[in-house]
C-alpha cells in the first residue's frame, strides 16, 4: 500500500482520498456488525468470533506487509502505540459491541457507533485540536439527543437488558478516545499500512489472553462449515476496515475518522432490519433524524474551517 502522503499531492486528491476511505471503511463497519449477529445465531461465542477474526485480519495484513518489506517497526514509541490503540479501538470496543449484539440487536449497535464523531469533537475541543464553531456544537447536541432517545426507548422496553444497553453505550466512548490518541501519538514517519498489522497482532494477543479468563471461550464449533466461513469473511472485512481506518486517520484527522460509524449505520441498520429480520429500534425515526442532523452539521462545519 502506498504511503498515504502520496494521495495528497494535489488539492483534488486531498479531498477525494479521505472521502473514499470514509465511505468504503464505513460500509465495511456496517457489514461487520451484522456478521457478528450471524455469528451469534451460529452459536459462536463473541470472544471466539472476534479473536479469530482479528487474528485472521492480522495474518492477512502482516503477509502483505512482509511481501512489501514494510513490516511494523518495533520501537518504544510504536510498541506503546500498538498497545493503547489495540486496547481502545480494536479489542476493547469491539468486544463490547460483539458481546452486546445478541442482547440489544445489531441495529441498535450499528446506530450507536455513529456517536464517536460527536464525542471525538468534544474531546478535540478540550485538547485544543479544533476551535469552537456554533454549527458543530449544535450538531453535537442534536446527535446526543438522538442517541438519548434511542437509549431511553431501549431501556423502557419490557424486555430491556439494562446492563447490556449501558455497556454498549460505553463502546463509542472507547472509540472516541482511541481516535484522539492515534492522532496525537502517531509515530513520526511511519506509514499507515506498517502500523495496522502491529495494532491487530497486539489486539489478537489481548483477546487470546482474555480467553483464559473464567466465563470466556475461544472454542469454535467445527461440526458445521458456517462458523469457519463467518470467521474467514470477518477476517477479510476487518483487514480492509482497519487499513482504511488508519489511512483515513492519517489523511482526514480524528473527527472525520469518527464519521466511519455514521456511514456504518447507514449500511448496518437497513441490513439488520431488511435482511436479518430485526425489528426497528423504538424511536428510530426521531433518533436517527437527530443523529443524521448532528453529523451533517458536524461535517458542514468542518468543510468551512
Amino acid at each position: 500500500m502506498t504511503n498515504p502522503a502520496t494521495f495528497v499531492s494535489t488539492p483534488k486528491g486531498a479531498r477525494l482520498a479521505p472521502l473514499l476511505y470514509l465511505l468504503a471503511g464505513g460500509a465495511l463497519m456496517g457489514l461487520s456488525t451484522n456478521l457478528a449477529k450471524l455469528a451469534g445465531e451460529a452459536q459462536l461465542p463473541p470472544l471466539a468470533f472476534l479473536c479469530w477474526s482479528i487474528s485472521g485480519a492480522a495474518l492477512v495484513l502482516m503477509t502483505v506487509a512482509a511481501l512489501r518489506r514494510n513490516l511494523p517497526p518495533l520501537t518504544p514509541r510504536t510498541l506503546e502505540y500498538y498497545l493503547v490503540s489495540a486496547l481502545l479501538g480494536v479489542a476493547g470496543a469491539n468486544l463490547i459491541f460483539f458481546s452486546a449484539i445478541p442482547h440489544v440487536g445489531a441495529g441498535f449497535v450499528a446506530l450507536i457507533i455513529s456517536l464517536p464523531p460527536l464525542l471525538t469533537y468534544v474531546g478535540a475541543l478540550v485538547l485544543h485540536m479544533e476551535r469552537f464553531q456554533a454549527p458543530r456544537a449544535t450538531g453535537v447536541a442534536a446527535a446526543l439527543a438522538g442517541a438519548g432517545i434511542l437509549a431511553a426507548n431501549k431501556l423502557a422496553a419490557p424486555d430491556a437488558d439494562v446492563f447490556w444497553i449501558l455497556l454498549a453505550l460505553g463502546g463509542p466512548v472507547l472509540l472516541a478516545i482511541g481516535n484522539l490518541y492515534r492522532t496525537l501519538r502517531w509515530p513520526p514517519g511511519v506509514a499507515a499500512d506498517a502500523l495496522v498489522p502491529g495494532v491487530l497482532i497486539t489486539a489478537a494477543v489481548m483477546l487470546l489472553a482474555a480467553g483464559l479468563l473464567p466465563g470466556f471461550s475461544l472454542v469454535v464449533p467445527l461440526d458445521r462449515h458456517l462458523p469457519l466461513a463467518l470467521i474467514a469473511l470477518q477476517s477479510v472485512v476487518f483487514a480492509g476496515m482497519f487499513l482504511l481506518l488508519f489511512l483515513l486517520q492519517k489523511t482526514g484527522g480524528p473527527v472525520l475518522l469518527s464519521l466511519l460509524g455514521s456511514v456504518g449505520a447507514l449500511v448496518g441498520v437497513p441490513v439488520a432490519i431488511f435482511l436479518l429480520g430485526e425489528a426497528p429500534p423504538e424511536g428510530l425515526l426521531l433518533g436517527a433524524t437527530l443523529i443524521a442532523t448532528g453529523v451533517t452539521l458536524l461535517t458542514l462545519g468542518r468543510s468551512r474551517m
